[in-house]
């Protein structure tokens, strides 16, 4: 088992259909200067656009999904909690007003980030008349599901709440406060919300949407696009080797570039003891039903999924990392082949060497 077996899973997942292609980096970061950088990165299969965009390169972008919770907003959130412009423990009504209701006085910033709020999971807010606005209206208004802290319901829309915080605290849209937060000072020159046109031919492509062609540089997430294409949980962009520098950067580097290391530790640590899930501040923690990272992971691992086909496994105790890009969704949402690809590779990468 080690690199060489990772290699060949994701090799005869593309042959399979699985997933149409893939990028997969990974590495172990050992000291400051290992940080961020792959030890090894594999590109693999195609990416759904015709002609010479159709191969997957190590430059190709992803529709990151979900991975905007934790490699935008979460940080975006823990850097401002750093500076003191916000508390993890903030009830939200503090930054924003109109987030009012029977509970909602308990709801917290901590508690939006581990998905212990009571919001329920989902909207569908694209089916909502009016703009971005009238639609983020619609979310504040959202009445709680559960009390909060009493139970782990994976949220989008907590975490569109919370790209609104970092709205509204860092007094600049959340495009560009994420930018000035987190992309810019990390060097993640490949990675941003709404990809401009001369990236489409580096873009994997994504689902058709009924009538129409796959979507390509345009955000896969219904809702994220329904908000404008920028949203706390959905909408990044980026490639593989940037989002391996975002993790050896802000998770496993001795001194982060924007996080102290009291809050990066806050963050890996369970939140939601008791309760039906095992949550960190945005990431998910081994034995959490949403766990992807296979039995041989590290148990103090934290990751996340992406709809499209994308994942992010990290482990600050080892320093074991994995970036694994597919665009599985290409192929047509409710595919499960992806699942066990994730646990193949963890599986793999766990327990070889590198």
């Amino acid at each position: 088992m080690g690199w060489a077996e990772a290699v060949d899973v994701l090799q005869h997942a593309v042959a399979d259909g699985v997933v149409p292609g893939a990028v997969l980096a990974a590495g172990i970061c050992e000291g400051p200067d290992a940080a961020g950088e792959p030890q090894r990165i594999v590109a693999c299969g195609l990416t759904g656009q015709p002609g010479a965009a159709g191969r997957m390169t190590p430059d190709t972008v992803f529709d990151l999904a979900s991975l905007t919770k934790v490699v935008a907003t979460l940080p975006a959130v823990l850097r401002l909690a750093d500076e003191g412009a916000l508390s993890l423990d903030d009830p939200v009504h503090r930054h924003l007003p109109a987030f009012a209701g029977a509970g909602k006085d308990e709801v917290t910033v901590r508690l939006l980030l581990a998905h212990s709020s009571g919001l329920p999971a989902h909207r569908e807010l694209d089916r909502l008349p009016g703009g971005p606005q009238d639609r983020v209206a619609a979310v504040l208004a959202e009445p709680l599901a559960a009390a909060p802290g009493s139970t782990v319901c994976y949220s989008d829309l907590g975490f569109v709440l919370l790209g609104e915080v970092v709205a509204a605290v860092a007094g600049a849209p959340l495009e560009r406060a994420v930018a000035e937060l987190v992309l810019d000072p990390l060097g993640m020159a490949s990675t941003r919300y709404r990809p401009p046109a001369d990236w489409r031919p580096r873009v994997a492509a994504t689902e058709a949407p009924p009538g129409g062609g796959p979507k390509v540089g345009v955000v896969h997430d219904e809702n994220a696009e329904a908000l404008g294409g920028v949203a706390g949980h959905a909408g990044l962009f980026g490639t593989a080797v940037d989002v391996a520098r975002y993790l050896g950067s802000c998770w496993l580097a001795e001194e982060s570039l924007v996080l102290s290391r009291a809050v990066r530790t806050e963050a890996v640590r369970c939140q939601t003891e008791g309760l039906d899930g095992r949550r960190g501040l945005g990431w998910t923690l081994r034995g959490d039903r949403w766990d992807h990272m296979s039995v041989a992971w590290p148990r103090t691992g934290a990751g996340h999924t992406g709809f499209t086909g994308t994942s992010v496994a990290v482990d600050p105790v080892t320093g074991l990392w994995a970036v694994l890009l597919t665009n599985a969704v290409h192929l047509g949402r409710g595919r499960s082949g992806i699942v066990a690809l994730r646990r193949q590779v963890h599986d793999a990468l766990a327990l070889g060497p590198l």
